[in-house]
């Protein structure tokens, strides 16, 4: 074995079988983080042991937090002993846990000391939405090369704050900022992705009293403690999709186990009007497959209730088999299309274009982002000993599913950043005809 694993996939068959996705990474670390606003010990129950969970692990345990597992995905968080407000640069450089943190210890210490991280390479990710609310709550808020330093002189304050952006990590901030904030709060232009509303209901089951209108507007009336709970993660959405993809690109047939089909709303009309088939196969089970041949789509990614934008990649990939000219207007993130560059390798045509390709409104509209894709097909993808390095995480599946579509052998690299949000993937993947091992 390579002393840096990576992958080899042998592709070019349909893939079928068996998989069960994680519990959602997107949900799982900001449900830990909430887990220290509550006086008593908090269990999250089907948490995902992958990268990011442990990175986070570390970053709560440096702050003086005890965590403990049980069982395969039982975590235990107390955060009683909890003592310092630095919070470490996390292992990665890459995990955005950090500025999360800062509203929890602001809560319990009256200081964060939070240092500056980046996350995967797509595009902006600004912390200053964080910033301004932290400061709208009370917060003095200092600003150094390393990293931002944030006090209180008393309790936080409830405040009236629209978001630039329906931000999700600018509205779990609030949310973590509001719930323990003296008076009652209003966040206008929140983000209402499942993952949010999942957190809305945890902290609700914690003592908190957020109510969520239907024109994206959070009142949050603080309380004096939260307490302890036990909450189910959600299934991760994304990965669902991703098999889905796969299934369909590949003429193959894929039943994923513990997905609430509700949180993929968005992503089943889509995927049929390509041309794939879903089958609900119990309360967290659904088959997916192709009902017929694939044809192209328009496609806009937006935030919920639009289609979400860790789904472009994995579609894309299945775009590559559909017939005609497909577009994708991301109008999320400027710059999510590095990964086409891996399938043009493999054979497919694509091609980046800086207009908006879209009906959606579009904040990057006139600003020269390469944010609109059009990808001809159907393309056969073909592979010759390719190595593929992954650029970021969620490019990283797409990079397996299409070396999974392409006939030949591909290697693919830097598989960290897989393994970081998707576990150990060969392990959970042996319930499907998927042909990887490591390298």
């Amino acid at each position: 074995m390579s002393p840096t694993p990576r992958y080899l996939i042998r592709g070019g068959q349909p893939v079928g079988g068996r998989v069960r996705s994680l519990g959602a990474k997107n949900f799982a670390t900001k449900a830990m983080v909430a887990a220290l606003l509550a006086e008593g010990k908090t269990t999250l129950l089907n948490t995902p042991r992958i990268g990011d969970v442990d990175i986070t692990c570390d970053l709560l345990a440096a702050a003086g937090a005890t965590l403990a597992w049980s069982g395969d995905a039982d975590l235990e968080i107390d955060a009683a002993s909890i003592r310092s407000a630095r919070v470490p640069v996390p292992d990665s450089g890459s995990n955005r846990i950090p500025i999360l943190l800062l509203g929890v210890l602001l809560h319990r210490l009256g200081e964060a000391q939070v240092p500056v991280v980046s996350g995967c390479n797509i595009g902006a990710r600004p912390v200053d939405f964080h910033l301004t609310a932290a400061r709208m709550f009370g917060a003095e808020i200092e600003i150094s090369r390393g990293g931002y330093h944030a006090s209180r002189k008393g309790p936080l304050v409830a405040c009236h704050y629209t978001l630039p952006y329906p931000s999700v990590g600018a509205t779990e901030s609030c949310l973590y900022l509001g719930v323990l904030a003296k008076g009652t709060s209003i966040i206008e232009n929140v983000a209402t992705e499942p993952e949010i509303i999942a957190l809305i209901t945890m902290l609700n089951a914690m003592g908190a009293r957020i109510q969520l209108r239907p024109n994206r507007e959070l009142v949050i009336e603080g309380v004096e403690r939260l307490y302890g709970t036990r909450f189910e993660v959600l299934g991760d959405r994304i990965e669902a999709a991703s098999w889905a993809a796969l299934a369909a690109a590949t003429d193959g047939e894929i039943t994923v186990d513990g997905i609430d089909p509700a949180t993929l709303i968005n992503f089943f009309g889509p995927f049929n009007a390509v041309g794939g088939g879903v089958s609900i196969e119990g309360p967290k089970s659904i088959r997916f497959f192709r009902r017929h041949a694939l044809r192209s789509i328009v496609l806009e990614t937006d935030v919920f209730p639009g289609f979400a934008t860790d789904w472009q990649q994995p579609f894309a990939v299945m775009l590559t088999q559909a017939a005609g000219a497909s577009v994708i207007h991301e109008t999320v993130y400027e710059r999510r299309f590095d990964y086409l560059e891996a399938l043009a390798a493999l054979g497919a045509k694509t091609q980046i274009e800086t207009g908006c390709l879209g009906s959606v409104d579009c904040r990057f509209r006139g600003r020269d982002f390469p944010h609109s894709a059009i990808i001809l097909g159907p393309t056969p993808l073909h592979s010759e000993g390719l190595t593929l390095d992954v650029p970021d995480l969620r490019a990283g599946l797409a990079y397996v599913m299409a070396a999974a579509l392409a006939k030949g052998e591909t290697t693919i690299t830097s598989i960290s950043r897989i393994e970081r949000g998707y576990g150990a993937l060969i392990e959970r993947t042996r319930g499907l005809s998927l042909d990887i091992a490591l390298a």
